[in-house]
């Protein structure tokens, strides 16, 4: 497959500094987002950090110094084990420079990072950032939200709805960088030619319901543009929150079988081997 991507980050309308933070590394095809809290600066470093450990850590540039490894299960790929990791690795760092730093007490952050090699695509997940997969028009949530209201609508306490106008959605059970240890969601995941997948900050979800970005991203193909449009309705709706968005495409590869059929295999339908 080629691999596509595009992302924004934006203040939104009601906030006065951006607490997001996101990078997109065309060469290892990564895709990180991160939305930092603690107030004044405090959410923009510890985003900040988030980021750019993870980057930097599937990079190989920075030493594996937390034991993680005793809660990988065997069968994961050496990506997705890197990438859990990575994520242990950021809430340590985050952590200590709070714990260092009393002006930093109480700051934390989300993340949500994709990893693909090829077909296969590694997911880690902490807090209420989200990653979706559109797959034929229909888009599935690939995390779960590690938050108040999250947990109250898996057990049945509130309705998806009545989760929506909660006060309280911005209540997290789980960040990086407010415990010595956290617990991060891993999964692994097959892509297929016309994918796409969604990294966003709940500055998105919460100000555009689903089916607004699941026709968005089918309806613009360049995932630069997608990315801008989905900054932009979540700010027509109110912008509550900062907002960041990176979307992914995954092509058919110029040439390759899909690209065969649909660039004129009647031409060279008699032609043996030729797809």
């Amino acid at each position: 497959m080629r691999i596509v991507s595009g992302g924004q980050s934006d203040v939104g309308q009601q906030r006065a500094n951006n607490e997001d933070c996101f990078r997109i590394v065309q060469p290892l095809n990564l895709f990180v987002v991160s939305d930092g809290m603690g107030g004044e600066a405090h959410g923009e470093i510890a985003s900040s950090m988030a980021v750019e450990t993870v980057v930097k850590a599937c990079m190989g540039e920075e030493p594996e110094t937390v034991a993680a490894s005793a809660k990988m299960p065997p069968s994961w790929s050496d990506q997705t084990k890197r990438l859990f990791a990575a994520a242990h690795l950021a809430n340590k760092k985050i952590y200590e420079s709070a714990e260092a730093n009393p002006q930093q007490e109480g700051m934390g952050a989300t993340l949500t990072a994709a990893w693909i090699n090829e077909e296969k695509l590694s997911v880690v997940h902490v807090g209420d950032s989200r990653v979706y997969l559109l797959r034929s028009g229909v888009l599935q949530q690939l995390t779960s939200d590690h938050s108040l209201v999250a947990e109250q609508v898996r057990r049945g306490i509130l309705t998806p709805a009545e989760a929506e106008h909660s006060e309280l959605q911005s209540v997290l059970l789980r960040a990086l960088g407010t415990q010595p240890e956290v617990e991060v969601d891993a999964e692994e995941h097959t892509l297929f030619p016309g994918d796409i997948l969604l990294l966003c900050s709940d500055g998105l979800t919460r100000m555009v319901a689903e089916q607004k970005i699941a026709a968005t991203l089918q309806s613009e193909s360049d995932p630069v543009r997608a990315a801008e449009k989905l900054v932009a309705l979540a700010n027509e709706n109110g912008g509550a929150d900062n907002i960041t968005v990176a979307v992914v495409h995954m092509a058919p590869k110029e040439g390759g079988f899909l690209s065969w059929l649909r660039h004129g295999a009647q031409k060279n339908a008699g032609k043996n081997g030729s797809a």
